[in-house]
């Protein structure tokens, strides 16, 4: 299939990723993106193993490293500071062959966009309609006022949370539903040692991931109704967790007010039956939004850009390709998202004292290796290259 023509749907992770696996299949790309240029967006990634694994796939894995840290051993702790459950970095990797780490979402986008030819990526770029079925696809496109339609052997939806290519193609779907948390964001400088770690309070967490640069990502988020704001969100932040262990204030103070993202947290409640309709597939977001309690969203993404790259390298043609996409990555990321959600029903969203107790003894009494058991399992994920070879 090499000389096909993919016209890829948005230019986030899933997106960029997208187009480099596709391109070193030997497809030509178009990107399109709404926005008509990149913009800085203050948060940062957890690097897991299998996202580690899908970047090596598209070649970019040892880019994204440098541009990364590890931080110290982290793990669960209470808002007083003592540790429900140690992560031990060394004992993951010694299982997972590498280990993780954080990056800024801005140097990520970076390294991916830097990885594709300068034509490839067309911003201001207003998607109006998708339409597709087992002989191709077609794009309506709006960029500087003028509308046109693009033809493709494949149209790929990777254009987030409220697709467009999904509304067009999957218009019985269920809209986005509120997960029950908003989340705040932000990026700081912090040359410190900072274990990477989340903490749990009554309805409430904060987590810390030192990222590269000298920098560390903090978020926090708590259980309210959708549609909630302050007037000075970074005040709002400290009322909740000013008063929670170091170095919690220290990062918050060192916090400009203009760099604190707010954001309610929507996923995909319902799972699509699947993520292929003739010659187009939903990807990342568009095709499995979660909650961020596993970290692990940017990870299926860019997990799903590989699997695609291959099947589209190796596939004597495109329906067979997105049906060997479909079946390889619908099971896994419904398996993540409904794992993730369990995750925050488990931690951030329990309010009652009792429950909370129960669960911050739970939590210190499972032995360090067999709490590694779950997040190993989900980072242990192989590029199906791997895969074959291992078989």
């Amino acid at each position: 299939m090499r000389g096909s023509q993919a016209v890829v749907v948005g230019g986030g992770i899933g997106g960029l990723a997208t187009a480099v696996g596709l391109l070193r299949a030997g497809w030509r790309v178009t990107v399109l993106e709404r926005a008509a240029e990149p913009g800085e967006v203050g948060a940062g990634l957890t690097m897991m193993a299998n996202a580690l694994r899908a970047l090596d796939a598209l070649g970019l894995g040892d880019r994204v490293r440098a541009a990364g840290r590890v931080g110290p051993t982290g793990g669960l702790r209470t808002p007083a500071g003592r540790w429900l459950s140690r992560l031990d970095s060394a004992d993951m990797a010694h299982r997972l062959g590498t280990t993780a780490l954080g990056v800024h979402r801005v140097d990520l986008h970076r390294i991916l966009r830097e990885a594709l030819p300068a034509d490839t990526l067309h911003g201001g770029a207003e998607v109006l309609a998708v339409r597709g079925d087992d002989h191709g696809a077609e794009v309506d496109v709006r960029r500087a006022g003028v509308t046109q339609t693009l033809r493709a052997d494949l149209v790929v939806g990777a254009d987030g949370l409220r697709s467009v290519v999904r509304t067009c193609l999957w218009p019985d779907t269920p809209p986005p539903a509120y997960a029950g948390t908003t989340a705040w964001r932000a990026v700081v400088g912090w040359p410190a040692a900072v274990a990477a770690s989340v903490t749990w309070g009554p309805g409430t967490e904060f987590g810390m991931v030192p990222i590269g640069g000298d920098r560390v990502f903090w978020f926090g988020g708590i259980t309210c109704p959708p549609g909630e704001r302050a007037g000075d969100e970074l005040a709002e932040v400290r009322r909740i967790f000013g008063s929670w262990h170091a170095p919690i204030p220290e990062l918050l103070a060192v916090t400009a007010p203009e760099r604190v993202l707010r954001h309610d947290v929507y996923h995909l409640a319902t799972p699509l039956p699947g993520y292929v309709r003739g010659r187009v597939a939903l990807l990342g977001d568009a095709a499995h939004a979660m909650t961020p309690h596993l970290g692990q969203g940017a990870a299926m993404a860019l997990e799903d850009a590989a699997v695609l790259g291959y099947h589209c390298a190796v596939a004597p043609d495109p329906a067979t390709a997105l049906a060997a996409y479909d079946r390889d990555r619908r099971p896994r990321t419904q398996e993540m998202a409904r794992a993730s959600y369990r995750l925050g029903r488990f931690g951030q969203y329990l309010r009652s004292p009792a429950a909370i107790t129960v669960r911050d003894t739970l939590t210190r009494l499972v032995p360090p290796g067999v709490a590694l058991r779950p997040m190993v399992g989900y980072a242990r994920w192989r590029h199906p290259v791997d895969t074959r070879t291992r078989v």
